[in-house]
């Protein structure tokens, strides 16, 4: 036999006199102990997500501190402390004063700024097409789409720079270039946009349709004013992909430094035989690009939230 003694009953009976009614209750000590039991596994899942934040941070806090170290006052000393001996502004001094990385950093906002525009346009026009129209071919459309996404897109990179130099798009036209490459194939990534259109009722569309708008004015008056989560959303991540670029990037302005962007010409001073020296300015460098993205994230964080969770349907 199982001794039972120990165990804390669910329910209490009691007697309701008035009603002349026998009630079954929960337990006092019962929902004392349930309680209990679900701040010790809170209490457990609060300390693993604050070990794992502290182990993603280590790196981002490690970089903002190498950013401070003088390589001037500690010489080649810098990579065997993780706290600076001496902080100093030495870095951000470098490159306010070097012309090529404000170089770089213009040529990445000017790529990033127009594929924020142009991109934003093609994935709205297309996911807007997609949700609302009904046409031959639809379907076919988006499965052939789906399959090409599946590819990885490094795959057509050395065709697609063979055909950039023949429009004289490499090197010194590697801006136009990349804005070019970044915008063509944008129109493949409306699956959120989709998704989010889907979720507005059509019969919006046709009432606005029979008082006599047309298509267009139906999705710049109508739909637009009402998917302003999901264009934030599409401005942000059209905004992110040329920011960080390295690999295509570095292909397309090859030995070309006043057509590299950030990403690029940060590498090409660590890849340098004065590693000691540019590490620290490398680290300086990355906390001035990620300052964009973070201010991105932090004021547009609702909205970006809700254009992923609003577009998360099935189309």
């Amino acid at each position: 036999m199982t001794n039972k003694t120990n165990e804390i009953p669910e329910v209490d009976i009691v007697i309701d006199e008035e009603k002349g009614v026998i009630r079954e209750v929960k337990s006092e000590k019962h929902l004392r102990s349930k309680a209990a039991h679900e701040k010790r596994i809170n209490r457990t899942i609060y300390t693993v997500l604050t070990i794992i934040s502290i182990i993603w941070l280590c790196p981002f806090v490690f970089l903002i501190l190498q950013s401070f170290r003088s390589y001037l006052t500690e010489g080649g000393g810098m990579v065997n402390y993780v706290i600076p001996k001496h902080f100093s502004l030495d870095n951000y001094r470098f490159l306010f004063e070097d012309g090529q990385f404000f170089r770089w950093y213009k040529n990445t906002l000017i790529i990033a700024l127009f594929c924020a525009v142009l991109q934003t346009l093609m994935v709205l026009s297309v996911s807007y097409a997609l949700s609302r129209m009904r046409f031959r071919g639809r379907k076919l459309f988006m499965n052939v789409v789906l399959v090409l996404g599946m590819f990885p897109g490094f795959l057509t990179m050395i065709a697609l720079y063979f055909l950039l130099k023949q429009l004289g798009l490499t090197q010194e036209g590697a801006i136009p270039g990349l804005i070019l490459i970044y915008v063509a194939s944008s129109g493949m990534g409306y699956y959120i946009s989709k998704g989010f259109f889907d979720t507005i009722p059509k019969s919006l569309d046709e009432s606005a349709r029979i008082d006599g708008a047309t298509r267009f004015q139906v999705f710049l008056k109508i739909i637009m004013p009402m998917s302003k989560p999901i264009v934030i959303y599409t401005i942000m991540m059209a905004f992110m992909a040329p920011w960080g670029d390295y690999v295509f990037a570095s292909y397309v302005a090859f030995g070309r430094q006043d057509s590299y962007n950030v990403a690029v010409g940060l590498y090409r001073w660590v890849n340098t035989n004065d590693f000691q020296g540019y590490f620290t300015r490398f680290c300086a460098g990355g906390v001035l690009v990620a300052i964009p993205i973070t201010l991105l994230f932090l004021f547009l964080q609702k909205y970006y939230v809700e254009g992923v969770t609003g577009g998360a349907v099935k189309g």
